[in-house]
Formats: structure tokens, C-alpha cells, sequence
């Protein structure tokens, strides 16, 4: 359905692994959707975010590495339009359901970036790249929402998740046009 698309830079496969995240749709939108949600939800939902998404990401990562096995490119529909609606939602959701959804869209994520790196014949270094451009991500998403003390910039962001969702559905209507 969706091609994953490794990114070269020239500077070494950690770097491949920084720029992956910045340049690949399929893996950002989510995370920044999660990363806005948690930041909604406060300090210690951000904070669970903040660890338990590079952790998981790189779990599946190691685990598509290890076996070229990923989830089917469908999940990245799912990821869309479940972490953009929830933050649309502005669902109010605890702390431990944060992290679930986090640990669950770590391990998607991360193993089909395993497998492609696989099939690529990459290895960790690239991985540990894109854990570290995770962290600077959500630290900064989350960090963002969090300092907001007006109702209506809030809102924007939640605006945004609604964005995510229609993304969501265009990912599906490009994958059904076949």
C-alpha cells in the first residue's frame, strides 16, 4: 500500500536515522498528533510519552530488524486516524492509556521501519537515530501544549488532529484507488 521511503544523507546511518523521521510522513504526523494529545492531558502524560514512544520504537524496531516482519501498511491508516482523532477529540484519556497508545504505535511504527531498514540492509544506528529525533519531537510538541494557558490556542492544536485525520483518509482513498 504505502512505500517506506529510507532516507540517505550522506552523513553516516545515524543521521539516515534523523532525517528519516523529519522526511517521512507516515511516521511524523502521528507522533506529533500523540505528542499534542499528551501535552493536552499535562506534564506527566507528555512525560510518559516522552520515554515510552522511542523505547517501544525501538523494540519493533529491533524486532522488524531482526525478522523483516511488519505490520500490514493498513496500520499506518489506523495510526492516523486514531491518534489525530483523539487529539481532535481532545479524548480524556488517563495517563496509562496514553501510554498504551504510545508503547502500541512505538512498536507499529518501529517495526515497519525495522523491516524497510532490513530490506535495506541498515542497521541499529539507524534506528537509535530515529529514537533520538522522537525525543526531540515529542519534548517539544508536548512541552509546547503544555505551556499553553489560553482556552482557544488549545483549540488550534486540536484543529490540527482534525487535520491529521483527513490526512488519515487520504492515505486510505490513494491505497483503495488500485
Amino acid at each position: 500500500m504505502f512505500a517506506l521511503h529510507l532516507v540517505t544523507t550522506g552523513l553516516g546511518p545515524f543521521f539516515d536515522g534523523v532525517g528519516h523521521l523529519f522526511l517521512t510522513i507516515e511516521d511524523l504526523l502521528p507522533t506529533v498528533a500523540l505528542s499534542l494529545l499528551a501535552g493536552l492531558r499535562g506534564p506527566a502524560a507528555g512525560r510518559r510519552v516522552l520515554f515510552t514512544l522511542p523505547a517501544a520504537w525501538l523494540l519493533g524496531g529491533a524486532l522488524g530488524l531482526t525478522t523483516g516482519v511488519a505490520p500490514p501498511a493498513v496500520a499506518t491508516v489506523v495510526s492516523f486516524l486514531a491518534a489525530g482523532g483523539l487529539l481532535a477529540l481532545n479524548a480524556p484519556l488517563s495517563n496509562g492509556s496514553i501510554t498504551t497508545i504510545a508503547v502500541v504505535l512505538g512498536l507499529m511504527h518501529g517495526s515497519m521501519n525495522g523491516a524497510a531498514m532490513a530490506a535495506a540492509r541498515n542497521g541499529a544506528l539507524e534506528l537509535i537515530g530515529v529514537a533520538t529525533s522522537l525525543v526531540v519531537v515529542i519534548a517539544l510538541a508536548a512541552a509546547l501544549v503544555v505551556s499553553l494557558s489560553k482556552p482557544w490556542t488549545r483549540i488550534a492544536f486540536r484543529v490540527a488532529g482534525s487535520w491529521v485525520v483527513a490526512t488519515g483518509l487520504l492515505l486510505l482513498g490513494w491505497s483503495l484507488r488500485t
